[in-house]
């Protein structure tokens, strides 16, 4: 029986304009209510992902930061921050890097140095907690580091990937979307945070069912005994051992919970 569902939000459960899909909570409310553990598991920063689910806000685990924080009924329940001086390394990088633009992510906010466009209005959704600061410098270490986000005007492949090879001795680097890379610590992923929650609420493996669409779900998918990828997950998502289901835009996420109900496999 499935006693946990971790969900992924942009390019999973999300439409392409960032809208969650509709009739989402008349699906997942009665689910919470009969105590399935409904996560929504995102690169996003805790208020946002409260802001989004908050008719199950008091239900909810959030995995925040793609992992490297998690948070239940306010309170931080997990955190593994980045080193400082690697913080500040990727920082500088992004500086001298072209069209890429960094993202102090704290525990409660999240801090930029640029208000430059395109940039700036990709940061207000999911990170509607933040700080338009002179100087990140100036910031670092007033709060932990649950991650750099660094966003890339063409692509996060290309650009800050690309530029950041190398350069790091104490980090993870993670593509979390055609525009995005994030640099967290070596094991702040969405897999070892679900593994903590499975360890705190008493979870088996075999009893959690996963949905992702991109390499930042990689670990999570691998965490969970029932991992789902939608159609227009990115290519290297898409494995024999995971099960393909309708894309984001087809509410693939809704339909497959509502058929594991008809199947009897939710708790």
């Amino acid at each position: 029986m499935i006693k946990l569902i971790a969900c992924d939000l942009d390019g999973t459960l999300l439409k392409k304009d960032g809208s969650l899909p509709e009739g989402v909570f008349d699906v997942v409310t009665p689910l919470c209510e009969r105590g399935v553990l409904f996560i929504p598991a995102s690169g996003r920063q805790y208020e946002s992902l409260k802001r989004l689910f908050s008719p199950i806000a008091d239900r909810a685990v959030f995995l925040c930061e793609n992992g490297a924080l998690v948070k239940y009924l306010g309170r931080s329940i997990y955190l593994n921050p980045l080193d400082l001086k690697e913080a500040k390394t990727v920082i500088e990088i992004a500086r001298n890097t072209e069209g890429v633009y960094p993202i102090y992510c704290g525990e409660t906010t999240a801090y930029i140095e640029n208000g430059e466009e395109p940039f700036f209005s990709r940061v207000t959704r999911p990170y509607p907690s933040y700080r338009l600061v002179e100087n990140l410098d100036a910031v670092i270490g007033k709060e932990p580091c649950c991650k750099i986000s660094l966003f890339s005007t063409q692509s996060a492949e290309t650009q800050a990937y690309a530029a950041l090879q190398g350069k790091l001795k104490n980090a993870s680097i993670t593509l979390s979307g055609g525009h995005w890379c994030d640099i967290a610590a070596p094991t702040a992923n969405k897999g070892t945070a679900i593994q903590e929650i499975q360890r705190i609420f008493k979870i088996k493996k075999e009893e959690c069912a996963a949905f992702g669409d991109h390499m930042n779900d990689e670990q999570l998918l691998n965490a969970c005994g029932y991992p789902f990828v939608p159609e227009n997950a990115y290519p290297k998502m898409k494995t024999p051992q995971r099960t393909l289901i309708p894309s984001n835009e087809e509410n693939g996420v809704l339909q497959t919970l509502l058929k594991l109900e008809k199947q009897g496999v939710l708790s």
